[in-house]
């Protein structure tokens, strides 16, 4: 039997703030097929009142891909001050990505795990929220290194040569 709606399963996790960043997050959403916004603003789906968060700060959008009968989604990056991490790719201002089957997405201190199970509606998706009481991810940013610069070349044993 086909799913008729599209699900994210949300897991949404704040490591000072706890499940209290989430109060005003209702366990289930029913959302047409217009972007879903997050933010702290007024206009936003999912309003979070957060420190470093902007009044849209990023938006789950859905669309159809060529030749599918089925609704993907993109995140989208609205922030211009703030980042947005997807599994580990920095978002600027109006950036966005497509999502695949599990995605691990940081913002303002926001740890969030979105898992899509497709559904045959065209014309809305549903949302479950769960609030994770532990981190959902261990490296939430996207980290630039030079550790291969660091790491000492292997020198010759003495004598040999």
């Amino acid at each position: 039997m086909e799913k008729p709606f599209t699900v994210l399963r949300v897991s949404l996790y704040h490591p000072t703030l706890g499940p209290a960043a989430f109060t005003s997050i209702p366990p289930r959403l029913q959302h047409d097929i217009n972007p879903l916004l997050i933010g702290r603003g007024q206009g936003a789906h999912l309003r979070l009142q957060l420190p470093n968060l902007s009044r849209r700060h990023l938006s789950l959008e859905p669309y159809l891909e060529a030749g599918s009968t089925l609704l993907a989604f993109c995140l989208k990056s609205l922030s211009r001050k703030g980042c947005v991490c997807v599994n580990g790719l920095k978002l600027t201002y109006l950036e966005q990505v497509p999502l695949s089957t599990v995605n691990k997405i940081s913002f303002s201190n926001v740890q969030m795990v979105v898992h899509l199970e497709k559904g045959t509606s065209l014309e809305a998706f549903v949302c479950h929220f769960h609030l994770s009481p532990s981190p959902l991810i261990y490296r939430p940013e996207a980290e630039e290194t030079d550790d291969w610069e660091s790491i000492p070349q292997e020198q010759p044993p003495l004598g040999s040569g």
